[in-house]
């Protein structure tokens, strides 16, 4: 069994005790009084710590203009119960925690408290057992995926704001708005604008104001990524000549 749950962590433990102790929650203990390991939660408590110094190292470093509050709740969503206990369920951590047989019989295996928990016991026993970088190495990955889905779900922000934090979570890409035509006259004038992902297009807009056609380019741009062709999809829908805009009446 340790050596699949290894597999799973991707991290191969020096010291097996510290696995054990991380995937023991305190009820298998009442059941097993000569059991020779503790139960996690003091390693819960330490990879909580460890945790919380990854994930706003990781968004303090990936988002270099974002103010300290949006920081504050982009960390939170990343560390609380559901999302961890989500990723718990991504390496089946439920079905190698050891626990009475009472909690495993009253749905204890997918209760967020404690997949949530588990999980963090296993990076504090991964810290433990090879330091920060190992730590770190195992986290990134989740990391990565709870922020590209915090960032997508949210709903307060802009599409122009929405979509930069979304696509520098993905790529680390600032994106970049070109104008591709102002026609008409100085006060009735139409701007026909395009979102670039590096040098590929995939997103365009038109308004008679440069900033409402720059999110509405945005906006197309979302539509795609949650769609999964951002870079399928919307380029061969943007047109290769600017007299082929369709531009508002």
């Amino acid at each position: 069994m340790l050596d699949e749950l290894q597999t799973r962590l991707r991290h191969h433990f020096k010291n097996l005790a510290l696995l054990e102790e991380a995937i023991t929650h305190r009820s298998y203990l009442n059941e097993h009084a000569n059991y020779p390991y503790h139960h996690n939660e003091r390693l819960e408590f330490l990879g909580d710590a460890v945790l919380g110094f990854i994930a706003s190292d990781f968004i303090y470093k990936r988002f270099p203009t974002m103010p300290e509050g949006r920081m504050t709740r982009l960390r939170a969503w990343l560390v609380r119960t559901e999302t961890l206990a989500g990723f718990a369920r991504q390496i089946d951590l439920g079905g190698m925690i050891r626990m009475a047989k009472g909690e495993e019989d009253t749905g204890g295996r997918d209760r967020q408290t404690l997949l949530c928990n588990g999980f963090e016991a296993i990076i504090g026993a991964i810290y433990l057992d090879s330091g920060l970088t190992a730590a770190r190495d195992f986290i990134m990955p989740f990391l990565e995926q709870g922020l590209f889905e915090t960032l997508a779900a949210d709903k307060d922000k802009d599409p122009k704001s929405l979509f930069q934090e979304w696509i520098q979570a993905l790529y680390n890409i600032t994106p970049s708005y070109h104008t591709l035509a102002a026609l008409g006259t100085e006060h009735d004038r139409m701007y026909a604008v395009e979102l670039r992902v590096g040098t590929i297009g995939v997103g365009w807009g038109t308004a008679h104001n440069k900033q409402i056609a720059e999110q509405d380019a945005a906006t197309q741009a979302l539509v795609y990524a949650r769609m999964g062709s951002l870079f399928v999809g919307a380029t061969s829908d943007i047109p290769d000549r600017v007299s082929d805009l369709p531009l508002p009446q």
